[in-house]
């Protein structure tokens, strides 16, 4: 697998920890997330005005916790699609320690490409499929 070419800055809250002090594990769901839109909007899939037009839902999602994430630790979230389907693609992330590369969590998640207004699941579109092919590099 290639590595990641899109990364996005994220920035620790205090609301983002838990008693132990560190990271809670949903906020890291929300971490990727934050990351996911930044990444569509990147690619210029979605233009970031109305979330239903931009047609996909999450279907699957598995995290694994590496290490801690703290409050003060500058983070940055990979993101690639490591598969495209016909109707669904699969994401993986990278969440990384900023100031020294470690890997702190990963996670990959299945996005459907979905009408919300007729609620049918669709093909993805060629447009993103080129777009997609074109950001990661392939043939």
């Amino acid at each position: 697998m290639s590595e990641f070419k899109f990364y996005s800055p994220l920035q620790i809250r205090y609301g983002d920890i838990d008693p132990q002090w560190h990271v809670n594990h949903a906020h890291t769901v929300t971490f990727i997330e934050t990351a996911r839109f930044n990444f569509v909007q990147a690619l210029g899939i979605f233009d970031g005005e109305s979330y239903f037009d931009l047609g996909w839902i999450v279907a699957d999602v598995h995290v694994s916790f590496l290490a801690p994430i703290t409050l003060t630790q500058k983070i940055r979230v990979g993101v690639r699609v490591a598969k495209l389907g016909n109707k669904s693609m699969t994401l993986e992330y990278q969440i990384e320690d900023e100031s020294n590369g470690n890997v702190l969590t990963t996670a990959e998640t299945v996005m459907v490409h979905y009408d919300y207004h007729t609620h049918t699941t669709q093909p993805i579109p060629d447009e993103w499929r080129e777009k997609i092919a074109a950001h990661e590099g392939w043939k």
